[in-house]
């Protein structure tokens, strides 16, 4: 099984593996939840920002949070995998030297360039010092190279200083759709709805999956049809992260701005025959307890779809994936 989150049903998957004792994880509620491991590396997917459309505070989001899109997998043998780069980034770093990681190496798999997936960028701590690198790959906007988009909206006058005069060293990889090599692990890049080149992702490293949809077009009201790619992108993954940022009556006002709702995400899980949903991209207008009201309701739902297991992201989560004894990366065609 995955790590937990609050109030989280726990079931036992098709797989049988040899079972560890049962280990126990807190919850920034204060509740606990099992947490069952299996012998093996662990994989961990880490949330640092959960919000869309823009960051947001108050006492009433602090559960869930309020910085967008950050999103870290990441293990011991490897180097780490990020996807996107909103203001859950900063708090990412500030983590990663508080565990004394020492120089930064890592690549981030950006999905587009709207402000809530970019603007933590030159608040990374470890670009803020000498010998940090990242790699971004991202879908090259229609008219110009990735670099030369970044590098317009990140100098003067919209940030005081340019991206170059930052001591690490950031670099960006213009990507098409397909599945190219990052380490040990391979990514699949592909083309979602949205508003403007966007892509989904998924990742395979040590016989698991985990495939990132942040930002999702739904059809129409209602609708239950799903881009083929989207499906491909999903099919069978152990933990699908996808855009769940309005109910019924919000998508009817807005069903134009390139999200979803909550029911669309249970459909893409149900669908894609994948093992958890983590409903992401939360509406800053949404407080706690409304994500507690959209999580119930999608759970709800899901029983009906078939679907396990639904968490709704908050700030802090860590979903532990054991790996697979005995898997192997498969090859890649071709490398970007």
């Amino acid at each position: 099984m995955v790590g937990v989150a609050r109030g989280a049903r726990h079931r036992s998957q098709s797989t049988v593996r040899e079972p560890l004792p049962p280990v126990r994880c807190s919850c920034p509620d204060g509740r606990q939840g099992p947490i069952r491991l299996t012998r093996g590396t662990i994989l961990d997917v880490t949330f640092y920002g959960v919000r869309g459309s823009t960051p947001c505070s108050g006492e009433s989001l602090r559960r869930y949070g309020g910085n967008t899109a950050c999103v870290v997998v990441e293990d011991d043998a490897h180097d780490p995998i990020l996807f996107d780069l909103g203001t859950g980034l900063r708090f990412y770093g500030l983590a990663h030297q508080a565990r004394g990681g020492g120089s930064f190496r890592g690549t981030a798999l950006l999905t587009h360039l709207h402000w809530d997936h970019v603007q933590g960028i030159p608040f990374f701590p470890p670009l803020l010092t000498s010998g940090g690198q990242v790699r971004v790959h991202a879908p090259a906007p229609d008219d110009e190279r990735l670099a030369d988009t970044v590098q317009r909206f990140l100098s003067p006058p919209y940030f005081p200083v340019s991206i170059d005069a930052l001591p690490g060293e950031i670099t960006f990889h213009d990507t098409q759709p397909g599945a190219f090599e990052v380490g040990a692990a391979v990514v699949h890049a592909a083309w979602v709805p949205h508003c403007g080149p966007t892509f989904g992702y998924r990742v395979e490293l040590g016989g698991r999956t985990v495939a990132y949809v942040s930002d999702h077009q739904q059809p129409g009201i209602g609708s239950t049809e799903v881009d083929g790619a989207v499906l491909d992108l999903c099919a069978g993954v152990d933990v699908l992260i996808h855009d769940a940022q309005f109910d019924d009556d919000e998508f009817a006002l807005r069903s134009d701005w390139g999200h979803c709702t909550v029911d669309y995400a249970v459909e893409v899980a149900a669908q894609a025959g994948v093992g958890t949903l983590v409903l992401f991209h939360h509406d800053p207008s949404h407080v706690d307890e409304r994500i507690d009201e959209l999580l119930d309701h999608a759970r709800q739902v899901a029983d009906r779809r078939g679907v396990t297991d639904v968490l709704a992201a908050y700030e802090g989560l860590t979903m532990s994936l054991p790996a697979v004894r005995g898997a192997r990366r498969r090859p890649v065609a071709s490398s970007t």
